[in-house]
């Protein structure tokens, strides 16, 4: 049987500190809030952070270690260049990975999972109404990891996030094409349908409709964003 609280303070928070900032930098990348040659120093973002230099220092090498950044020679770090080859076969490890998450998420979704995921489904396609191209990376990836958090499975979801550490600001392209109008991204993106599927414990649709949202985005940008030399 649980004691009770003594005065009701409360647990106190253990997770490191590099762990917190190693997150947060996870999620802006995957996110991406973090834009392709935007350079990245831990001095500046231990003021953004609110730390010291070290815990910074240490999600940065550990993002490194994941292929997520690059060091320059003066210590800051970038995203490394994306070539068409290298997006190609990062987007075919989502296509594999994320339709069978789907569909095992279906087996386990609870109402409150089911209600958060519709909820960034309709922020989603308001970002995309709205022109807010960052609010939209945003909720698209709120969207999905809803989900995929939703299946129970810690390894999947783990080789997803690495993939989506290098491919997530890349998404970035998405803006300023379908002729300046972002809400034409709608037109290839299956977000409300998958929330449907989802609805009914239809697995295999939901799997379906993941598969269709991500390789309709790769034959998007494989044709109109702009790749770096291989």
């Amino acid at each position: 049987m649980k004691s009770p609280a003594v005065i009701g303070l409360g647990t106190v928070d253990l997770t490191p500190l590099h762990e917190i900032v190693y997150q947060r930098l996870n999620k802006a990348l995957m996110a991406g809030q973090i834009k392709p040659g935007q350079k990245l120093t831990s001095r500046k973002l231990a003021k953004e952070l609110g730390t010291s230099d070290m815990p910074v220092r240490a999600a940065l090498a550990k993002l490194q270690a994941l292929r997520a950044l690059e060091q320059l020679p003066n210590g800051s770090h970038v995203l490394p260049p994306m070539t068409k080859e290298r997006f190609a076969d990062l987007m075919q490890s989502r296509i594999i990975c994320e339709p069978a998450l789907t569909e095992i998420a279906a087996r386990h979704i609870k109402p409150a999972d089911l209600r958060a995921i519709r909820k960034e489904a309709a922020a989603l396609t308001q970002s995309a109404q709205d022109q807010d191209i960052d609010g939209y990376l945003l909720h698209n990836y709120e969207f999905k990891f809803s989900i995929y958090r939703a299946a129970g499975s810690d390894s999947m979801l783990f080789l997803i996030e690495t993939v989506w550490l290098q491919v997530g600001p890349f998404l970035r392209q998405f803006g300023g094409r379908f002729g300046g109008n972002l809400s034409g991204i709608l037109e290839i993106d299956y977000h409300e349908e998958i929330v449907e599927a989802l609805a009914r414990g239809d697995g295999k649709v939901a799997a379906v409709l993941m598969y269709k949202d991500i390789s309709e985005g790769l034959a998007f940008l494989t044709q109109n964003a702009d790749f770096a030399d291989g």
